[in-house]
């Protein structure tokens, strides 16, 4: 079968640049492609911690004065990945966060520093660039929704485009005006075109013009055709159809292993579950809290923000600490959710500890060392925190929605009959029904065999690339079929 070269283009990548899920999943799934025969390059922004991992890069194109300065398109290999990047100083030689500046607000020019990213990449597909010419164009979520458009509106054969919704709560929508310095034509400001309520909207442009959409569970693709889920884009991706599928992520079992993790304390697998105690007590003792093998310890890898259901285990927390539980905190976001924590935290010394920010190490430790990890989302696309819970044997409790619906068996009565629960779900996403979790998992707490029972089930799930790959390797090679 024919080697397909797929140009996979995202605004981050994971191990060089992170602000969530989105750079996980565009750093993983290359290596899980080529096992279906199809080469991914991946074009993302000149960030300087993308440029300083591929430094001696070698330029493949110029532009000179692109989008208000000069650029560069690099070719490089680094951490296993084949890369396309755009060196436009003017655009990206910025320090911390792609998105916002130091005072918490977004670039003001975010608008043309995306649009130059889709750009290179429609360039890129319409063979502008000889060093690479792709087969499929393959768009990742709003900074990037623009792609399908420039190659539209190019006038010039080009090949098929996908554009996948890692989540429609992000959607990039600027000015009307902004149509010219972004180069795209006057009639390209249209219902179907980029136009999205009177301005033009940056997803909305990719979900119209792209052949394909794809979103990250099955269970999301349903939910964002209804009006409550879709944000106003429900009725466009109804009309679309067939067009739309879900295609559940997976996690990248290298990196997230518990056998060979190098962050943990204690190596395990679910053959050998008993080494996990020596993570909960190394996390105990990391983050403050008492040593106690007994307290139930419930983790959060998370950002803190309403999606997320967090305030409800603000409001629940005596339910929580009830019978001695505790609760270990890592991440960052709405700043009252944050000082609700270190509040809590203040509040109950030993019991309930945050750690602001991100660290990758503490987030594969709080994984390994936890007994619940907590993923109460009112919407949640896919998750990956959840599928990380199952492969390191911390049990998941989740709202029933998106991925976490697709991914986590309940352990109720017909579940443990059949002995085939993997976690815990709840529904409606509300306090009082959360609260009713956190009591079925004391429940089930205490009768350790049957957690260690669970434990084993959430550990033999598998969670990787494998059939996801699969997925998006026929939808690739469905579409070329087509233009043939």
């Amino acid at each position: 079968m024919k080697q397909l070269k797929v140009l996979s283009v995202a605004s981050e990548i994971y191990p060089f640049v992170k602000t969530g899920g989105l750079a996980d999943v565009v750093g993983a799934l290359p290596g899980a492609l080529a096992a279906e025969g199809i080469a991914v390059t991946t074009l993302v922004p000149g960030y300087p911690s993308v440029l300083k991992a591929i430094e001696g890069a070698e330029t493949v194109y110029v532009y000179h004065w692109f989008y208000g300065g000069d650029a560069r398109l690099l070719k490089a290999h680094a951490a296993g990945l084949d890369l396309m990047v755009l060196d436009a100083p003017h655009l990206y030689d910025r320090p911390g966060n792609p998105y916002v500046g130091g005072d918490g607000r977004d670039w003001p020019d975010n608008p043309i520093r995306f649009a130059a990213l889709s750009r290179i990449a429609a360039d890129l597909g319409l063979s502008f660039v000889p060093a690479y010419q792709p087969d499929i164009v393959h768009a990742h979520d709003w900074p990037t929704g623009l792609t399908p458009a420039f190659l539209r509106y190019s006038g010039r054969p080009h090949p098929p485009s996908v554009m996948t919704i890692h989540n429609m709560a992000f959607q990039g929508q600027y000015p009307r005006e902004l149509l010219p310095a972004l180069g795209l034509p006057d009639h390209a400001f249209s219902v179907g075109g980029v136009e999205y309520f009177g301005t033009i909207g940056y997803l909305k442009a990719g979900l119209q013009l792209a052949d394909r959409i794809t979103t990250v569970s099955p269970t999301y693709a349903s939910e964002i055709c209804t009006p409550e889920g879709g944000m106003g884009l429900d009725g466009l991706l109804r009309a679309r159809g067939t067009a739309l599928t879900g295609i559940l992520n997976g996690i990248d079992i290298s990196v997230w292993d518990p056998a060979t993790d190098p962050h943990i304390a204690a190596p395990f697998d679910a053959a050998n579950g008993a080494a996990r105690a020596a993570n909960k007590r190394a996390l105990q003792e990391r983050l403050g809290l008492a040593v106690d093998p007994d307290a139930q310890l419930f983790g959060i890898v998370s950002r803190l923000t309403w999606q997320k259901g967090l305030d409800l285990v603000l409001d629940r927390l005596g339910t929580l600490l009830a019978d001695g539980g505790q609760l270990a905190v890592l991440g960052s976001g709405e700043p009252g959710l944050a000082e609700g924590f270190g509040l809590a935290s203040i509040g109950n010394p030993g019991r309930v500890a945050i750690a602001h920010g991100y660290d990758e190490g503490l987030a594969h430790l709080i994984q390994a060392g936890s007994d619940v990890i907590l993923v109460p989302s009112r919407f949640e696309p896919c998750g990956l925190t959840q599928l990380c819970a199952l492969r390191y044997g911390a049990i998941p409790l989740v709202g029933r929605v998106g991925g976490l619906a697709d991914t986590i068996i309940d352990a109720n009565d017909v579940a443990r009959a059949a002995g085939i629960g993997t976690g815990i779900q709840f529904a409606p996403v509300t306090g009082d029904q959360y609260e009713a979790a956190l009591r079925r998992a004391a429940v089930l707490w205490r009768d350790r065999a049957y957690w260690k029972k669970l434990q084993k089930n959430a550990m033999k799930t598998d969670v990787s690339w494998l059939r996801a790959a699969a997925s998006y390797a026929a939808l690739y090679r469905s579409l070329l079929a087509e233009r043939a």
